[in-house]
């Protein structure tokens, strides 16, 4: 497991950014929201939903993915904080990916996505159910997008 990246003030900062964007959109929490800040960005680190964003690059960036998206993704923290967004999907499936992100922008979010993924060596799996959703700061700008899913089944 990545050493304790929660604790980074930046992260804790992040991830109340995902759990607030969340709610606001889906009316949901993404998880049982018990305990500081710092309690809430590692239940969201360790939980076993994958979850992963990205902000609002011209071609945008990772920026956080728990330890379930980078297990799934197969890199550390550091290569995929370093890995552009649309490079997660083969470039056959990228045009479908960005229509998603489109609606999702749209709307604010976007429930029951469904969409091959690649990992970074190259394994090939198949997201089910998957909500994406505009990632907004507190003033209400939007700062990336970010989706979770608990549900994958590899391909091949």
């Amino acid at each position: 497991m990545a050493s304790a990246l929660w604790t980074q003030p930046a992260i804790v900062t992040w991830s109340q950014c995902l759990l607030e964007s969340f709610r606001r959109w889906t009316g949901r929490e993404l998880l049982d929201r018990t305990g500081s800040p710092e309690d809430q960005a590692r239940a969201l680190f360790t939980a076993p939903s994958v979850v992963v964003s990205h902000g609002t690059e011209s071609d945008p960036v990772l920026n956080y993915g728990n330890q379930a998206a980078l297990d799934l993704w197969e890199m550390t923290w550091e290569q995929l904080t370093t890995t552009p967004s649309r490079l997660t999907a083969e470039p056959m499936n990228r045009d479908e990916r960005a229509r998603m992100l489109a609606v999702a922008a749209a709307q604010g979010f976007f429930a029951g996505y469904r969409g091959v993924r690649i990992s970074a060596t190259g394994k090939r799996f198949l997201v089910e159910d998957a909500t994406v959703w505009n990632v907004v700061e507190a003033r209400g700008a939007r700062v990336g997008q970010a989706a979770t899913f608990a549900r994958w089944t590899p391909i091949g």
